[in-house]
Formats: C-alpha cells, structure tokens, sequence
C-alpha cells in the first residue's frame, strides 16, 4: 500500500527536546519503510549554535515555515503555518496528516487542515498531557484546553503513544479513539567513541535544564551523599534561566567543584559525553520515553531514572534503577549505584546496550507505524497489537 504522509512540528530547534530530535528520525525510519514523508516544521531565523534545527534528510522532504522571521512571531501567528501546510496537503495528496505534541497553535493548524482535506489526523501527544505537565501552568492549560486542545484531541482519528501510560493520561481526558503505542527508537554508533578524559568517576545527566527534569532533588540528594571520587556533570541547554538557579542551589549546598555544568552539546559530541560517564542519571518527574535513557543504554551506561518515565525495563533486565521521582529515593538508589564495583556497572552496561539493540532500534519503529497507518486506512487485516482500541 503506497502512503503519502505529511508529520506536523512547531520546530525542529536542538534545544527544544527529544522530539527535536525524535520526530526527524520517525520520519527517517518510515522512508525506510517506503512511505512518502513530508515534515512541515518552523526555522528560526539566523540561529545561535544551540538553536539549529535538526532536520531529517535520507528522502524526507522538509517544508519550511517562517525562515525570515524569528520563530516565536511564527508560533504566535498560525496563519503562515496554515498556508504551508496547507499548500503541502493539497499538492502531495497526502493520505494521513501526523501532528506532534500540544498546546501550541501548529496543532490547532494540523487540524483545521485535515478537517478542510478530509484528511485522518494522527495526534502524538509527546508526554505533554501527563499529570505534571498538566499541573505546570495549569491555569494556562486548562483555558487552552477549553479554547482549542479538547478539540484537537475530539478529531483526532488515532492517536500515537511513545508510552503505555500516556494512553492512560489521554483516556483520563476523556479520549476514547484507538491508541498506538509506537515508541522512540535509538540510533546505535557502530563504535563508541572514547570518553574525555576525567578525573575519578563521573555520574551524567544529558538532557534539557528543566524543572521538569527533577534537578533540585538531585542536587539535594549528591550534597546528602557527597561521594568521594565522583562528579556529577550536568549537560544540556537551559529553559528559563533554570540553570542559574541550580547553580545558586549547588553552591548553597556547597557543591562547588562537585558539580560541573557544561551546556548543550551536539549529536556527535554527545556520545562522547555518555562515552566518559560510569553512571547516567535522569531524575525526571515526567517523561514520555525518555530518548537520553536508551542512548545511555546503548552507550554501555547503566542508567538510574524514575517511574516517571517508562523504563521499568531497566530493573528487568538488570542496567539500572527505576525509583520514584523523590529526593529519598533517588538518594538510597544513588547511594547504591555508585558503591557498585567497575566490573559490575560494565555488565550492566552491556546488558543494557543488548536490549536497546534488540527492541528500540528505529527499523522497528519505522514498520509499527507503517502498520498503525495501515491499519487507519483500511488497508490491514486485523488490528495490530501494539494498538490500544
């Protein structure tokens, strides 16, 4: 069955999260799979180094919108995404419109086009409908919620989980359509580069400087613990002056020189980061997979995280630790990963790099969402089981 499909993202910027990164590779993945893809994305407009676009090449082809205006004056004014996107629509006729995330005019367009083509809208909700995504700012998402998102949501004809508890998350919204829980995938460096060189032992966190991201209780727990030899280094752009404040807190707790915080780093350089690490640590609150954890995995680290992501996997198979997202246990579950001995935390590494290898790779996220758009089209047998009805 040949599928034209066209994915929808606010932007593609490297300091913009994993789905800056995710979404360029689900594209990717469903070339492979011989779809035709389309991205409809926004560029900013002479970008600093941290704010590139990640943009997906091997066949997809990318429509840019706003590329001589800044992006936020794209966001704040949907009618320039409206017309390209639905310039896009009309001319590739596609058959499936796959919008990603919430809360921002770009989904409030992917749908008035699939309504005005009679096209089916996909929706991945991309974790931002989690209860602490939806108690940050919540005044202002639930006056959206009313204003556009249930809406949104109402028309949508499928809708694309990276989790299973985000398919309890949309059903607690009252959302009754069919769910495919299609996860991120990871792409595997052939050989792992080596690590910067460091002193003693070093515990990552690579992700965005975010409150969400669960830093304070981190901090709070390394200034409890205070191990001897270890540095925890911090890497990742900073959202609203949130580094600053961490900053403040680890020299309050008197982690100077125990704390290293080192800024964002590139795709490339990145693997050079987890290369060096003996431990990664993502003390998050809400995620909705969690791409850094699967990168670390296959990176050979083991990995200690919370359930707020969904890597339950990780005591499974035994490379890491999932704890809930509270100073006390992430402390008693860091106290206990870095007492490990060398030997132990590389076979956890390894046992970790064999599970990404064997479950998380894009190829097999690139045929479930081939299927998934199958299946909405009437063009399969049976429902696929990853599907939730």
């Amino acid at each position: 069955m040949s599928l034209t499909v066209v994915h929808v993202l606010a932007s593609t910027r490297a300091d913009h999260g994993g789905t800056s990164r995710s979404v360029p590779a689900l594209c990717e993945a469903l070339v492979a799979e011989g779809v035709e893809v389309h991205l409809v994305t926004a560029v900013p407009a002479d970008p600093a180094p941290d704010e590139e676009p990640i943009l997906p090449d091997r066949g997809v082809h990318v429509h840019h919108v706003g590329e001589r205006t800044p992006l936020q004056h794209t966001l704040r004014s949907p009618m320039g995404f409206y017309r390209r996107l639905w310039s896009v629509v009309e001319d590739v006729q596609a058959d499936v419109i796959h919008d990603h995330g919430a809360w921002l005019p770009s989904n409030v367009v992917a749908a008035w086009v699939a309504r005005r083509a009679n096209v089916p809208l996909v929706v991945a909700s991309r974790g931002m409908v989690t209860e602490w995504s939806l108690s940050h700012q919540a005044r202002k998402k639930q006056a959206a919620w009313h204003l556009y998102q249930k809406h949104v949501f109402r028309q949508a004809a499928l809708f694309h989980a990276t989790a299973p508890a985000e398919v309890e998350d949309l059903r607690a919204l009252g959302m009754t359509q069919p769910v495919a829980v299609v996860h991120n995938g990871v792409e595997i460096p052939d050989a792992l580069p080596t690590g910067e060189p460091t002193d003693g032992k070093r515990a990552l966190f690579l992700s965005r400087i975010h409150p969400k991201k669960g830093l304070p209780m981190l901090l709070d727990a390394w200034a409890d613990l205070r191990p001897e030899g270890w540095t925890l280094e911090l890497v990742g752009p900073s959202e609203n002056g949130h580094r600053a404040e961490l900053e403040a807190q680890a020299s309050k707790l008197g982690l100077d020189g125990d704390v290293v915080f080192s800024g964002p780093v590139d795709d490339a350089d990145k693997w050079h980061k987890y290369a060096a690490a003996d431990l990664f640590v993502l003390p998050t609150h809400s995620e909705n997979f969690g791409i850094v954890v699967a990168e670390a995995l296959a990176a050979e680290v083991p990995v200690l995280t919370t359930t707020g992501t969904p890597w339950q996997e990780l005591e499974a198979h035994e490379c890491g630790w999932w704890v809930d997202p509270e100073r006390e246990a992430i402390r008693d579950a860091l106290a206990t990963a870095l007492r490990q001995s060398d030997a132990t935390r590389s076979a956890m590494g390894r046992r970790g790099r064999e599970l990404v290898a064997s479950t998380y790779t894009w190829r097999a996220v690139g045929e479930r969402m081939a299927q998934a758009y199958e299946w909405l089209l009437g063009g399969g047998t049976s429902c696929p089981s990853f599907i939730r009805e």
